[in-house]
């Protein structure tokens, strides 16, 4: 079968190669996928440069999440058909014509859910979820978040808004803002203008900003806690920048603020099955029903890798860039 592949770590766009596979056979218990889509994740491009937090043994195929097709049954395995749709997060090596997975973890798709939603609906969306009840904000409370046009911060908008949490989403671009009032997503403030900071506050009627999301690092982390309230906490998400965060001693000791880390990964280790079946049920529900909105901008097939891979590092990207087999 075709599969990514790469031998060391590096740019994405460079060392992304495609190389011939043997077809896995499932064990008891496993699964095997014909991939039809699978999303490439920022998390994605930092395992294959090694900046993540864990390194596979190389080489290794990239990948992470997918939606497929059940090609083969393992030993044991009686709850799926071959044929059936399935999505999965938390996989490994889905760029290829197909994976194995764990039976217990694959989720069916419902019809109405096409691939290009339902490649990207748990890993992003399901973090994105697991972060909005931490924060543990009241319908009427203000949060902000910065890159509020990616996956999870669309995400977080829409799952927000029907919460009654207003988000004030912060972009990069002016172009940026009119992206999200497409998707029904309010509050869009563009930080390519000087004085920004003005319309948060108008925004807000002056109402405090009492937590805030940073998916960038850098100066950006700064930049956010600037328009916090006095014991707000910072969560960081993620480092789009690949810079550590830069808070100024200012914003730490007189807004007494919190800052903390969130990795989904972890947090869907300690959050009970129950409860992540809840958050997955809603995340198809809404899906199905067109609430919630993830739009891919392009796709590119297996042998375009090391290109999809750099077209995904675009800043200003309106989706998600997918791989398909």
């Amino acid at each position: 079968m075709r599969s990514v592949v790469f031998e060391s770590f590096g740019d994405p766009s460079v060392v992304l190669t495609l190389a011939d596979r043997p077809l896995p056979e499932p064990a008891a218990g496993q699964v095997r996928v014909r991939m039809t889509m699978s999303p490439i994740h920022n998390h994605d491009l930092a395992i294959i440069r090694g900046v993540y937090g864990y390194k596979p043994p190389l080489p290794a195929v990239p990948g992470t999440e997918a939606v497929g097709v059940v090609d083969a049954l393992g030993e044991g395995v009686s709850h799926l058909s071959k044929g059936q749709r399935v999505m999965m997060a938390g996989a490994t090596a889905t760029w290829a014509e197909y994976f194995l997975a764990p039976a217990a973890k694959l989720i069916p798709v419902p019809d109405a859910v096409p691939d290009a939603l339902a490649c990207q609906l748990i890993a992003m969306p399901l973090s994105a979820t697991m972060l909005l009840e931490d924060l543990a904000l009241k319908p009427g409370e203000w949060m902000a978040q910065n890159t509020a046009n990616g996956a999870v911060g669309k995400t977080v908008a829409m799952l927000a808004q029907a919460r009654g949490v207003n988000v004030v989403n912060l972009v990069r671009r002016d172009a940026g803002v009119a992206e999200l009032e497409a998707l029904g997503i309010r509050h869009g403030v563009s930080t390519e203008q000087p004085g920004w900071e003005a319309r948060v506050k108008e925004i807000t009627g002056g109402v405090p900003i009492i937590r805030a999301v940073d998916s960038i690092g850098g100066d950006a982390a700064n930049q956010i806690m600037n328009v916090l309230a006095v014991g707000a906490t910072l969560v960081s998400f993620g480092a789009m920048s690949g810079k550590p965060l830069v808070i100024g001693a200012d914003n730490l000791i007189f807004k007494q603020a919190t800052v903390r880390g969130f990795w989904g990964s972890k947090r869907t280790e300690t959050t009970p099955p129950a409860d992540l079946g809840r958050m997955i049920g809603d995340l198809i529900r809404l899906a199905a029903s067109g609430e919630l909105r993830l739009p891919v901008e392009a796709s590119f097939d297996l042998a375009q890798a090391a290109q999809a891979a750099a077209a995904s590092a675009v800043p200003g990207r309106a989706g998600k860039i997918t791989l398909t087999a």
